[in-house]
């Protein structure tokens, strides 16, 4: 019986009914791949749109957004500050970047930076985004300039629901350098960090004004040239922002 049973299965699968060529097969593969995360995707956020209370005011940006599939992602990121009294950007970099997921929570980017003030600067980006264990969402990134000159950032955020809409928001943000930059006050090493906690409330899920406190400092011989030209090198200030994403 056994035998009987094998053999009827070779001769209907070697009928033409379930016989596929390349094409049928190609075909059945991106079927396949659209309806389990194959499909086009596009997201947007702006994780921070905020306005600084402090002696020096100024306004922050830090926005993304991707397109594509699971696994494959082309992403923008453009962060920056504006300094009103002023009226004169502190700085602003625009990124372009390849995302390819490496894991259920964790995406490898790579691309081009460009920052646009305080200096017209490239750089060749790579780095690494996602959820760490117990819901942190880590950003950090390495940048390396046309001249081999270098640069890491390095930002940590995690959200504490104090109700389904009241969520609060400690974030923390680190910047280094390999190289001193004396002509632009900029040192080698851990240059400068930020402390926030920020409340937020979620109108709708999309939308959600906030306010916080942020506390920056500069460190190493960043914190050294402030000081020589006599400038603080720590600051706290009030923030109140608006978050969006769709």
């Amino acid at each position: 019986m056994v035998c009987m049973a094998i053999a009827l299965l070779l001769m209907l699968l070697s009928t033409p009914a379930f016989a596929q060529g390349p094409a049928e097969m190609a075909a059945a593969k991106r079927e396949l791949q659209h309806h389990n995360g194959g499909q086009k995707h596009f997201f947007f956020e702006a994780d921070r749109l905020e306005y600084h209370v402090a002696d020096d005011p100024l306004f922050e940006w830090d926005m993304q957004g991707w397109v594509g599939n699971d696994l494959n992602r082309i992403w923008g990121k453009s962060e920056g500050a504006y300094l009103t009294d002023a009226d004169v950007f502190e700085n602003a970099q625009v990124q372009l970047l390849y995302g390819r997921a490496i894991s259920k929570y964790f995406d490898l980017q790579a691309g081009v930076r460009q920052d646009l003030e305080p200096d017209s600067d490239t750089y060749a980006a790579i780095g690494i985004m996602g959820l760490a264990p117990h819901w942190f969402e880590l950003d950090a990134a390495l940048f390396i300039g046309e001249h081999g000159d270098t640069l890491g950032e390095f930002e940590a955020e995690y959200d504490i629901l104090l109700t389904q809409r009241l969520i609060l928001q400690p974030r923390i943000e680190l910047n280094l350098a390999g190289q001193s930059d004396p002509e632009n006050g900029q040192g080698s090493g851990l240059r400068n960090g930020e402390i926030g906690l920020r409340l937020r409330y979620e109108i709708i899920r999309e939308i959600a004004p906030y306010i916080g406190v942020s506390y920056e400092r500069e460190f190493g011989e960043t914190a050294d040239f402030a000081e020589a030209a006599g400038e603080d090198v720590e600051s706290t200030s009030f923030v109140a922002g608006l978050r969006i994403w769709y």
